[in-house]
């Protein structure tokens, strides 16, 4: 059964979801040569790199846990999760501690960038691409100078990790 869209995953007049329409700020980070960003609303803090504690038959891209002042917090290399080859850790490798819903989550990523605030007019919409994989967590491409991002919607592409997964409360 397909869920209808709703106001804010509808796109507006100009192709844009319009969950964009409130946001404004995004924290821009590498993974590889790509910079992505998400909303700096669900930016709880930015850590550098620790090794986790490796949880059994987990998927591949949970990397494990840590425990982040008593609260135990899922770590997600965001580069597996995306279909990319795994990264080597090294010392600009940060992990990027998100509040997503009522749930606590890290992400491992190459390094972060800045934090930018978009304009509706620096937003365009996702092309559509003859993919497989789902795009829904992609909510649009910003331009910024000779920078183009991939905005995120994190709590899309997080949600089947984390449905999977007990901790992070």
């Amino acid at each position: 059964m397909t869920a209808l869209p709703t106001a804010a995953t509808r796109p507006s007049a100009d192709g844009l979801p319009n969950a964009l329409t409130d946001l404004r700020e995004f924290l821009a980070f590498k993974i590889g040569s790509e910079e992505y960003g998400v909303d700096i609303l669900r930016v709880q803090e930015i850590r550098s790199y620790e090794k986790p504690t490796a949880i059994a038959n987990a998927a591949a891209e949970l990397k494990g846990v840590v425990n982040l002042r008593g609260v135990i917090v899922p770590i997600i290399d965001l580069r597996l999760k995306l279909g990319l080859q795994e990264a080597r850790y090294d010392h600009l490798t940060v992990v990027i501690v998100l509040n997503i819903g009522q749930r606590v989550v890290g992400v491992v990523v190459d390094s972060v960038s800045d934090v930018l605030t978009l304009e509706r007019e620096q937003l365009r919409p996702v092309p559509t691409l003859d993919m497989d994989q789902d795009r829904d967590h992609l909510l649009a491409i910003g331009s910024v100078d000779n920078r183009m991002l991939i905005l995120l919607d994190i709590e899309k592409l997080l949600a089947p990790a984390l449905a999977s997964h007990p901790t992070g409360h």
